[in-house]
C-alpha cells in the first residue's frame, strides 16, 4: 500500500484516477480506517487530501453564501463564527457524527461519499439546497447533494472524481433550518430516521421549503411533496399533517435490529413536525 499527500487538487485527481479504482481518499479517515482494519477495504493507494488548501477551508461569499471544503472537520466548522448562525441545522447535523474526538476528524465530504443512507449531514445538506463541486480527469462539475448517493456504499461520482467542496446559498430574510434524528441511545449511534428542514417565512407564511429524509430508503431523499405541503401555509395542523404524510409515503425502509419498517415510517412523520417547529422558531415564526 502506498500513501500520497498531494499539495494540489490536480495532483490528487491524477493519482486517484491513475489507480483505476484501487485508491481511496483519506479526509478524516473515520470510515476508511475502520473499513481497512475490518479488512473490507484494501486500497493499493491512499490519497490524503488534507494538505490541499481548497479542501480544508471555509469561505463566506459577499452575498452571504458559504463554501465548505470537503475535508473540513466538523469541529472546525463548529468554531466558525458565521456558519452556525446562517445554517444551524446543517451544523447540528455535522456535529452529530460520532463523538467529540471523531468530530475533530470527520468531514462532510467523507460522510457523503461513504454512501450511508443514515449519514447525518446528508439530509441537512439536501434541505439546505447545497451543491457539490467535484473534480476528475474530465474537469470540474457541480451537482446537488441529493444526486450523489446511488445506494448503500455507492455514489454517482464518475471514476477518478473527488468531492472538492459544498456550496450553500445565501439566506433570505426569515429563513432558517433544523435537523433531528431518532436513535436508540443518547449519543454516538446511527440514525434510525434523520430529517432536515429548511424554511423561509414571510409574514408568517412559508414561502420556500426543502425537506431531506435519511435512513428510510437506500439513499437519502429529497421529499418534494412534503415541501409543497408546507409552502403557502402558516404551518397549521393540516399543512403539517400533509407534509408528515408525504414523508411517510416516501419511506422505503428495511427491518433491522434498530427499527422496523412500520416504526421508521411513523417516526419520519413525527420528526417532520418537530423539525419544522424548530426551523420555524429559528426563522422568526411562532
Amino acid at each position: 500500500m502506498r500513501y500520497l499527500a498531494p499539495q494540489t487538487l490536480d495532483e490528487a485527481v491524477g493519482a486517484f484516477a491513475a489507480a483505476q479504482g484501487a485508491a481511496r481518499i483519506l479526509a478524516g479517515g473515520t470510515d476508511l480506517l475502520v473499513q481497512m482494519r475490518a479488512g473490507t477495504v484494501k486500497p493499493g493507494l491512499i490519497v490524503d487530501i488534507k494538505k490541499i488548501a481548497e479542501m480544508t477551508e471555509i469561505a463566506e461569499a459577499p452575498d452571504g453564501g458559504f463554501r465548505i471544503g470537503a475535508a473540513v472537520p466538523g469541529a472546525t466548522l463548529a468554531e466558525h463564527r458565521g456558519f452556525g448562525k446562517a445554517w444551524p441545522g446543517v451544523l447540528e447535523a455535522i456535529n452529530l457524527i460520532g463523538s467529540k474526538q471523531v468530530q475533530g476528524r470527520a468531514s462532510p465530504g467523507g460522510n457523503l461519499c461513504n454512501g450511508s443512507p443514515a449519514g447525518d449531514s446528508v439530509p441537512a445538506m439536501i434541505a439546505a439546497n447545497a451543491m457539490v463541486t467535484v473534480q476528475g480527469p474530465e474537469g470540474r462539475r457541480t451537482m446537488p447533494v441529493e444526486a450523489v448517493p446511488a445506494g448503500p456504499g455507492r455514489t454517482n461520482l464518475k471514476p477518478g472524481e473527488i468531492v472538492v467542496s459544498f456550496t450553500l446559498p445565501p439566506r433570505a430574510p426569515g429563513s432558517s433550518d433544523a435537523y433531528l434524528r431518532m436513535i436508540p441511545r443518547t449519543e454516538m449511534d446511527i440514525a434510525v430516521v434523520g430529517l432536515g428542514v429548511s424554511l423561509t417565512l414571510q409574514g408568517g407564511v412559508v414561502t420556500a421549503a426543502r425537506v431531506g429524509l435519511g435512513a428510510v430508503a437506500p439513499t437519502v431523499l429529497l421529499v418534494e411533496d412534503a415541501a409543497k405541503a408546507l409552502v403557502g401555509s402558516r404551518l397549521d395542523d393540516a399543512a403539517l399533517e400533509a407534509a408528515a404524510a408525504a414523508c411517510r409515503a416516501a419511506c422505503n425502509p428495511i427491518n433491522d435490529k434498530r427499527g422496523t419498517i412500520a416504526y421508521r415510517t411513523k417516526v419520519a412523520g413525527v420528526l417532520l413536525k418537530r423539525t419544522v417547529a424548530i426551523a420555524a422558531a429559528r426563522a422568526g415564526g411562532n
